[in-house]
């Protein structure tokens, strides 16, 4: 079901140990900031750089195959072809590494003239949604290069790790607004890190287009910030309307965390959207305190009248929002955010998470023969989730802004206009004047299925479950990321470095709505 409203993982060493990826667990890591939740940072324009690449230095390193690390020897030598030539090796045994095919495309760039774009994910925090976004980026990239890039230029893609820390999402904005060749910037990944980086991107005229970010005072950021991803205002409305005219109840407990941006924000749309519907919030409940009880604040909520619990929190307390899960047992009707979309929820919430309703801004099933998603499939060797989705329709419209006006104040008046539109993932990708994204959300549910490998699937509502799903055949390939679903090896780069073959995906392997392969949930 569509809601048009007009305007993780089961633990990362589940998912490295039942794909064989642990070696993409290992993350780069620079330097702890002794102020995780501050804008500032103190950091050196080494430690600066040390966070950025284009295929001179791994961020995700450890347990890198030899080919990888000889392929960013190749770059810092200057021999562009032979690094192409080391990650399309790399790419045989782990086909659905993002950053490697990034690497790959830049280093078949060579040293041609070529424009540039940064993509900034919290690797070293959140490597799952942080390789999901860098799946869909990656995917642009490849295709608009195969075509011959943009007016017979090439993209270059950089990737940043901000950590999902403000203070670097700072610096690493600094960084790129002082590099003239970057044209856009598709981040950040946190509605935090975005708002930190926003009036330095303002100050550099360097468009930035968040993925992920949700927080509504995004809107007020500047006129160089966009997301394609729908605002809390969106997604609060949606859930509302569900709770009042589908499940048919009016008063709720919410669930969040006081110490995100992204979960304050919601709470307060969902509590003001609930109220313009007659509805009632009868007690919220801040899962980050040190007393929380799961057990004891259902209990109370029930007590107060609570006839239905929305779980409003971010990422970083999944694993407490899954205790809420749990202790209900099914007694109340559950409604959550985006964040709870994740392999961990399926894997943790088994039985007692069924029927739970959840906000997200798109699903596979309900485009299944969409372009996107038939060429994510044959690239990834499987079913990409929403975050990727979304991070291919900011690179796609940081791409259509540049056809127009390939540098900085160009693109951004071609994304100011109300002209401008272009085709995306989740449909056509147009923005109002605060920089939204003008678009609905869907909501999807859990219901017992083999696609994600858990027994437990997301699927958009009302969609009905094949009677008999044959589970997944193991892929042979020896090496996969972590992340949702299974992956293809990359179809053939157009440079003359030779690239495996796409190998296309089974007709019937289903995709893992989670763990099993790149994204996190189908």
């Amino acid at each position: 079901m569509l809601i048009t409203l007009g305007v993780v993982v089961a633990g990362l060493w589940w998912s490295a140990d039942h794909l064989k990826m642990a070696h993409l667990l290992s993350v780069s890591r620079p330097p702890r900031l002794t102020e995780p939740d501050g804008l500032s940072s103190d950091l050196s324009s080494n430690e600066v750089l040390e966070r950025i690449s284009s295929g001179e230095r791994l961020l995700v390193q450890s347990g890198a195959s030899p080919e990888k690390h000889q392929g960013v020897q190749a770059i810092a030598a200057g021999n562009s072809r032979q690094a192409a030539a080391y990650f399309a090796a790399a790419l045989q045994s782990t086909p659905n590494d993002p950053e490697a095919l990034i690497y790959l495309n830049n280093a078949q760039i060579g040293t041609n003239p070529s424009y540039a774009i940064a993509v900034s994910v919290p690797l070293s925090q959140d490597l799952n949604s942080s390789l999901e976004v860098l799946r869909g980026v990656a995917q642009a990239q490849q295709e608009i290069n195969q075509i011959g890039g943009i007016g017979g230029v090439p993209l270059r893609v950089m990737i940043a790790n901000d950590e999902n820390h403000p203070g670097v999402a700072r610096a690493i904005a600094q960084a790129l607004v002082a590099n003239p060749s970057v044209l856009g910037v598709v981040g950040h990944a946190s509605s935090e890190a975005t708002l930190a980086a926003a009036e330095i991107y303002e100050a550099g005229q360097l468009v930035a287009i968040s993925p992920l970010s949700t927080a509504v005072e995004l809107a007020h950021a500047g006129a160089f910030t966009y997301r394609t991803v729908p605002s809390d205002f969106v997604t609060a409305r949606a859930l509302t309307n569900h709770l009042l005219n589908q499940i048919k109840q009016q008063k709720a407990a919410v669930f969040f965390d006081s110490r995100s941006r992204y979960s304050a924000s919601l709470k307060a749309e969902f509590g003001t959207a609930l109220s313009l519907g007659g509805g009632q919030v009868v007690r919220e409940i801040d899962v980050s305190q040190s007393t929380f009880s799961a057990a004891d604040s259902i209990q109370q909520a029930m007590a107060q009248g609570a006839r239905a619990l929305v779980l409003l929190t971010d990422g970083d307390q999944l694993d407490r929002t899954l205790q809420v899960v749990r202790a209900n047992g099914g007694r109340l009707p559950l409604l959550a955010g985006g964040d709870v979309y994740a392999p961990k929820t399926l894997e943790v919430g088994g039985p007692e998470s069924v029927g739970m309703v959840v906000a997200v801004p798109w699903h596979v099933l309900s485009a299944s023969q969409a372009t996107f998603v038939e060429r994510s499939r044959q690239l990834w060797r499987g079913d990409v989730n929403w975050r990727t989705a979304t991070a291919y329709d900011a690179a796609q419209t940081l791409i259509a802004a540049m056809q127009q006006a390939p540098n900085r104040v160009g693109v951004q008046q071609v994304l100011r206009s109300p002209d401008f539109f272009t085709s995306g993932a989740t449909g056509t990708v147009r923005f109002l004047p605060t920089g939204d994204r003008n678009q609905g959300v869907q909501l999807v549910t859990i219901q017992a299925g083999l696609r994600s490998g858990f027994g437990f699937d997301f699927v958009p509502l009302g969609y009905a479950q094949p009677a008999a799903m044959p589970a997944p055949a193991p892929e042979p390939a020896p090496r996969s990321i972590p992340a949702s679903i299974p992956v293809a090896v990359p179809s053939p780069a157009p440079e003359p470095i030779p690239v495996p073959a796409a190998v296309p995906s089974p007709a019937t392997t289903p995709a893992p709505d989670a763990p099993p392969a790149p994204n996190a949930v189908g």
